[in-house]
């Protein structure tokens, strides 16, 4: 990055503008054209922001900025592609343990379902013991005129035990 910088401040020099003068005409804040021309990279939101202001800047120094925005893609590439190759050999492990890629970003989401099993379960035992609970009780329903005699002979019983005191 410092190397891009060094070169976008040369050329600015070689065509005699100065940083104010950039910062007007691309309407791009003095000290953002200086971080980039510094290497200072951690002045900006994100690597987008830079990109971007680096491409305009390319273009106003009349500079070839696919040639600029390759270098800077490969700066961003040597940022972020170094993996020590222990954190190489402990993923694959991780992976061989579980089958699965784990990743500091994926979130594992926990379900209601682990459950469902077993709530269908008593539903359906909860039904079924209805269901015998209702037939049971019509395979032992008596006749209502049974059930009137037996009442009659309860009281013809007892109402003769009194009779007999």
């Amino acid at each position: 990055m410092k190397e891009i910088g060094e070169y976008l401040r040369d050329e600015r020099r070689k065509n005699s503008v100065s940083i104010n003068e950039a910062s007007e005409d691309l309407n791009v804040n003095p000290s953002l054209l200086e971080a980039i021309e510094e290497g200072n990279s951690k002045a900006f939101k994100d690597i987008f922001e830079l990109k971007g202001i680096i491409a305009s800047y390319a273009k106003y120094l009349g500079l070839d900025v696919n040639k600029i925005l390759d270098e800077y893609n490969d700066f961003i590439f040597e940022k972020t592609s170094k993996i020590s190759l222990d954190d190489i050999r402990k993923v694959k492990n991780d992976e061989e343990k579980t089958n699965r890629v784990i990743s500091p970003y994926t979130k594992i989401k926990h379900t209601r379902y682990e459950i469902a099993p077993l709530v269908l379960l008593v539903a359906v035992l909860l039904f079924i013991s209805l269901i015998v609970y209702l037939v049971l009780k019509v395979a032992t329903k008596e006749e209502p005129l049974s059930r009137e005699l037996k009442g009659g002979m309860e009281y013809y019983e007892f109402a003769e035990q009194i009779n007999n005191y």
